[in-house]
């Protein structure tokens, strides 16, 4: 028993704590015998039927499937064929005025012209591997803001300018 008070000036009597003995194990004797199962016999014979045939009788092979035509197969898609006496059809795209037109031109002609100069500079320095390959990117939109040139004069200029835009700053950055 542990007796103890909230003062610390009391003294106090510890008593450790005891536990009871343990109780004496339980003496387990043998196992009870228990009678064994019968055993079931079963005829399986007497399951199967008299009249059923031991043996599978021929049967004819089954047929071969057919194999099925596929379709024949095309490098792409086919292009519309128009007879000879219609017009060809209208052009889907922005619709400029004739001054949306000439300022169009007017920028792309300046960023090719700024683009063809910074190139022509270019090709008298001596550049390192990144500046040979921004060249080749610049160049790149060049050749495609002229092929976009007659189809889409947007992207043409919008090309144009990119090309522009990276000819000077590899021209800034340079000695």
């Amino acid at each position: 028993m542990l007796v103890c008070s909230g003062c610390l000036f009391q003294k106090t009597r510890h008593v450790a704590f005891t536990p009871p003995p343990p109780h004496p194990p339980a003496k387990i004797g043998p196992a009870p015998e228990l009678p064994s199962p019968p055993l079931l016999t079963i005829d399986l014979n007497a399951w199967l039927l008299p009249d059923f045939p031991t043996i599978v009788p021929d049967l004819p092979e089954p047929p071969k499937p057919q194999p099925r035509p596929r379709p024949p197969v095309s490098a792409g898609p086919k292009a519309p064929q128009t007879l000879p006496d219609q017009p060809a059809p209208p052009k889907l795209g922005p619709f400029f005025t004739a001054e949306q037109t000439r300022d169009y031109t007017k920028d792309l002609e300046e960023s090719l012209e700024r683009v063809k100069r910074a190139l022509t500079a270019l090709g008298r320095k001596r550049l390192n591997a990144d500046q040979v390959v921004t060249v080749e990117r610049v160049r790149t939109f060049q050749k495609q803001a002229e092929q976009a040139r007659q189809e889409d004069l947007v992207t043409a200029v919008s090309l144009a300018r990119r090309a522009d835009l990276l000819a000077q700053d590899l021209l800034g950055r340079l000695p």
